[in-house]
Formats: C-alpha cells, structure tokens, sequence
C-alpha cells in the first residue's frame, strides 16, 4: 500500500515509517522538521545523535534497498499538503504530525497557542485533503490516553452505552483532558468524527499511552537509523527519563506522591499497532477508536522498577518525590479496556527486567551527552 507519515521524522513516526518500509509498504513522510527548532528553542537535545532527515532515509535505502519519499512542509499549508496527497496518493495515512508535549503547551500563551493550531488546523487540513482527492483514503491518527482522563469509572474504547431516564445510546466516552494539549487531541477526535459522520471518510483514532524504549529492528539495525529518545523535563516520557536519570546518577523524579497511574506501551508495540490498524481498515465512515496500550502502571511503581533494575546493575538509584507541576489526581481509579488490537494479532513486549536492563544500559552508552540541567520539571501548570 502507499502510505503517508505525517510527522515521520519523530521518536514514533520514523519507527513507524521504517518499519512500514521494511514490510512493503510504499512509504513517503510529510514533516515540518519543527521538532528539531523546538529543541533549539528550549536548548536540549535527544539523547542520541539523530542525523539529518535526508541522511537517514539515504542510509536506509543504502541498508534496506528501498526508498521513503520525503515531503519538507508545514501541514497547516493546506495547499502544500494538497499537493503532497496528489503526489503520493495514498491509500492510507499515519498521522503522527503533532505537538505531542503536554508541557510544552503549558509552557505560556504563545505555547499553548502554537499547539492548537498545529494541531487542530493541521488535521483538519488532512481530512479535507482525503474528502476533496482521495475519499477512499483510511486516516490512522494518534491520538492518546490523556484524552480520558482519570474517570472514576472503567474507561472503554472510545464510545461507552448509557441508559438514561428509560432510554439507551451509545455515544463517545466523556473527555477530562489534562492540559491544551490534551484539549488539542480531543478536538481533533471530534473534527474527525464528524467528518467520517458527514463526508463518509474511514479513520481508526489509535489513544496511545505513554511510550518507552528506542530501539526496533530497522531503528536498531544501524547508527545513522537511531531514533531519538528524550530525557527533558518538557518532551521526555516516564520511563525513560526514569533510566537516563538512574544511569547519571541524577534521583528519578517522580512528581507528588507518585500514585498516578498511566497506561504504557514497547516503541516496538506503537509500530506493530499501526500496522495493524493499516491492514485492518475502518468501514467507510467509521470512526474507531483503538486503545493503544499494553499495561497500567503507577509512577512510583514504574520508579522502583527503575531502581531495582539499577541495582542489579551495580548503579545505586535514588527517588526524588518533587512537588507536582501539573493539576492532576494523584491517587485515583484507572481501569481502562484494550481489547481490539490484542483480538487483530497484537502479541505485546510487556515490561521486563531484560528490557530494563537494555534502556539502563543504552541511556549509560549516551550519559555523556546528558545535560542535568534539563532533568528537572520547568513548567507549572499552575503559572
């Protein structure tokens, strides 16, 4: 199939791209390169040396023999993006073309700003695309857990059944998201479920959870093909700040008592999901969402994992419990369901001590690269 990354030179959408790549797939990326100013911008860099986009699908064409094409250009330039779908015409897109931070867009007005628009305009510009050139087009969009919430109640795969005053529906999950980030994914949910309602377009909404690890087969297969991991206070995720911080010897930083629990999920089972979701496609003007996660874990039990990994590796692993920056439960029911990806075939890499093991010792491989002085939270929800 043609398939069309948006966002493929990101921590999930190069793993995607590649690994699409390697399985036949026709693949070309859409990406601004906004990612790598934004790092500029906040003065910090991915733990691994990533090489320039260009550079590394050259050096996978050289490794693999197959070609991505690549499309440099902001989504939110409508007539850009039309022209890439003419060129392309995919039979399916991954749309990983976000603002992804929850910090980032919490950082002051300008942020928060930025985020929306880059966001909501961008996938609204992407389903005009697909209704006005490609109608047939299936939408892969990631979307995230966070949409959710903490509800106090079980939460099912994007739409739940409610009887009320003698009557019965089924209608889209209640929405508490944590951040304008958050609030940008929900708008996109709803964008996109009306559109599939009114123009008939196929999406499948993938509510990921938060993501660990860096390598998968093609990310690993070479030094030029590693992906980025990020340890910042602003774009790093959970578990692997957690291992860049045990293997500096810096204390993990877990915010408020720890107690919040989050859905978690292997790189290697972000791109498997995808996949899956492309060889499965949604029904002409389906919107289905899947909930992309493989376990629930709290922060601290995620921390002490962290530290007894360590301490099998000789490294002494403290927790730092810091004063939360964000406005969230920390103690709360989460009990959400991910039944639709495990019924399609997904066999998930859960959490181990090998995997453990393997972070710890790559983020030890990069420690040199590691700056301290941006480990610690520097936004505040609150401000």
């Amino acid at each position: 199939m043609k398939v069309l990354v948006i966002g493929g030179d990101g921590y999930c959408g190069w793993a995607t791209a590649l690994y699409l790549s390697s399985r036949g797939h026709e693949v070309a990326i859409i990406d601004s390169l906004v990612r790598r100013h934004w790092d500029n911008e906040l003065g910090v860099s991915t733990l691994t040396p990533i090489a320039p986009i260009q550079k590394r699908i050259d050096r996978w064409q050289g490794v693999s023999g197959k070609k991505i094409g690549l499309h440099v250009g902001d989504i939110t330039n409508y007539d850009f993006l039309s022209s890439v779908f003419r060129q392309v015409e995919p039979g399916a897109v991954v749309h990983f073309g976000e603002q992804r931070s929850a910090p980032f867009s919490m950082i002051d007005r300008e942020h928060a700003v930025a985020t929306q628009v880059n966001n909501v305009v961008g996938t609204l510009n992407v389903l005009y695309a697909i209704r006005n050139d490609f109608p047939d087009c299936h939408l892969v969009k990631l979307g995230t857990m966070g949409e959710y919430g903490t509800p106090n109640i079980d939460i099912e795969e994007g739409y739940i059944t409610i009887e009320h005053n003698g009557r019965k529906d089924t209608l889209p999950y209640p929405k508490q998201p944590g951040s304008f980030y958050h609030l940008s994914k929900v708008h996109d949910s709803h964008n996109i479920h009306f559109a599939c309602k009114i123009w008939g377009v196929r999406a499948t909404d993938l509510n990921q959870g938060v993501v660990y690890g860096v390598l998968t087969e093609e990310t690993g297969s070479d030094e030029y093909l590693i992906n980025r991991l990020d340890y910042d206070g602003v774009f790093g995720t959970a578990l692997n700040r957690f291992c860049i911080q045990a293997a500096v010897g810096h204390p993990l930083t877990v915010y408020g008592k720890g107690g919040q629990t989050r859905a978690f999920l292997d790189i290697r089972d972000t791109v498997r999901c995808v996949e899956i979701a492309i060889n499965n496609p949604a029904d002409a003007g389906e919107f289905r969402v899947f909930n992309q996660f493989t376990e629930l874990f709290s922060i601290i039990d995620l921390a002490h994992m962290v530290q007894k990994a360590g301490q099998t590796m000789g490294i002494k692993v403290e927790i730092n419990n810091l004063e939360n920056p964000r406005v969230e439960l920390e103690e709360h029911y989460f009990n959400a369901k991910n039944t639709s990806l495990l019924s399609l075939g997904l066999q998930p890499h859960l959490l181990s001590d090998a995997l453990l093991d393997s972070l710890l010792n790559f983020a030890v491989k990069y420690r040199d690269r590691i700056d301290q002085s941006q480990i610690l939270p520097k936004v505040s929800w609150r401000r």
